[in-house]
């Protein structure tokens, strides 16, 4: 081959390499462990019939059958049976970023190689505006806690879930007087859903909530193993028939089914 055809051939598989769109990541193997990192709503507190947790109705690592929601782990396992068995629920109700790095050094000696996170709701929800987390407390404990997780021989595949709208609850529900009536009297978040409260003083929580969701996406944007949900959970509009009829909170069946939707939409293998 001549040198003026060798380089026509050259700059042709140049030109064609560049009109074929390379994936900004790729999909990594499904994996045969997994971790929840959370609070009650991954515990599925209050999900349905009775007070208190129902993890096997989680939308991360629930394994109820003929209950509607297709979890991380059932849509794992479907495809990979090596899970089977192996899927933690490391989440606590009532927990705060806080406990974040205990839980994050649960997983990792649990051997977890595909980890999801869902905290921040109980940072907001506190007796008052003034009372929730500073943004930079959330931001270090948040950061441990990704240390943690990323400090093992492999790092793990993380999905990091952005806060559920928290003001979206309340517009949805605050004409509900027997809504209102249980937030009352269990005191649920009532920096946002008390009675009292002004909307000055709501836009706090939202504001916060915002930076908190922000912090979120900035410290796992770090990591190459971690993928943020884009906000597509705080943009979710959960409809009042999707919240447990328990606590007028939580996710009921039907919240939990639409959560596991919408964050695997979003997860390392969107189209599995």
């Amino acid at each position: 081959m001549g040198r003026i055809a060798r380089i026509t051939v050259v700059t042709l598989a140049m030109i064609l390499a560049g009109l074929v769109a390379q994936p900004a990541w790729a999909a990594p193997p499904l994996p045969s462990s997994m971790a929840a990192l959370g609070d009650s709503i991954t515990r599925a507190y209050d999900v349905c019939c009775s007070y208190g947790d129902h993890p096997g109705q989680s939308w991360s690592t629930g394994s109820t059958s003929y209950d509607g929601i297709a979890s991380h782990y059932e849509r794992i396992r479907q495809l990979n049976p090596a899970i089977t068995g192996r899927g933690y629920n490391d989440a606590v109700s009532g927990a705060k970023m806080a406990a974040a790095p205990t839980q994050a050094a649960k997983a990792a000696s649990q051997g977890a190689r595909y980890v999801t996170i869902l905290l921040g709701a109980n940072d907001l929800c506190t007796s008052s505006p003034s009372t929730m987390t500073p943004t930079e407390t959330f931001r270090a404990q948040f950061s441990q806690a990704m240390a943690t997780l990323m400090a093992q021989d492999q790092d793990p595949d993380v999905l990091v879930s952005s806060i559920p709208n928290i003001h979206q609850l309340w517009e949805v529900l605050h004409t509900n007087s027997l809504a209102r009536w249980v937030w009352a009297t269990a005191k649920i978040c009532q920096s946002m859903l008390g009675a009292t409260r002004t909307e000055a003083e709501r836009q706090l929580v939202v504001d916060r909530e915002r930076e908190f969701n922000r912090t979120l996406a900035e410290v796992c944007g770090a990591y190459a193993r971690c993928r943020w949900d884009g906000g597509a959970v705080y943009n979710y509009r959960f409809s009042a028939s999707q919240v447990s009829t328990l606590d007028f909170f939580h996710p009921g069946l039907s919240g939990q089914a639409a959560l596991a939707r919408v964050t695997w939409s979003v997860s390392w293998w969107p189209s599995t």
